[in-house]
């Protein structure tokens, strides 16, 4: 009996981790990326991962989820901040600070074909974007 409660407790803990895994921010995932590697030596092992499981590779690609990096806004720092505004429907202080607090989240979850295009517009106006899955 001792045993069975014992695994009860562990699956609602390690449930309750997974649940909050999930929902951390980018940001969050980086600083925890750190934390790991540093106080206890863990590295990622991406490669097995990925040799393990075999994913059809084009489904793989259109289910991804971007988050949008901008990494520099280039030369027009204004035109930048206006296509933030444009696109997060953030007002034009909130996106002036997240052009100022470069590298930045500008928006996260977005698909493929949606990243790519706003990517373009950054890039067009001379700003450095990343996205990452």
């Amino acid at each position: 009996m001792i045993k069975s409660n014992t695994n009860t407790t562990n699956t609602a803990k390690i449930a309750n981790l997974a649940k909050e895994l999930v929902n951390l921010t980018v940001t969050e995932v980086n600083e925890l990326t750190i934390i790991l590697k540093k106080d206890y030596g863990l590295e990622s092992n991406h490669q097995n991962i990925t040799e393990t499981v075999p994913i059809n590779q084009e489904q793989k690609k259109e289910n991804l989820r971007y988050n949008m990096i901008l990494k520099s806004s280039g030369t027009s720092k204004l035109a930048v901040v206006k296509l933030i505004k444009e696109i997060t429907g953030r007002g034009l202080k909130d996106s002036k600070e997240l052009v100022d607090s470069v590298p930045t989240t500008i928006k996260e979850s977005l698909n493929k074909e949606e990243a790519e295009l706003l990517k373009k517009k950054f890039e067009e106006i001379g700003a450095e974007i990343e996205l990452i899955n």
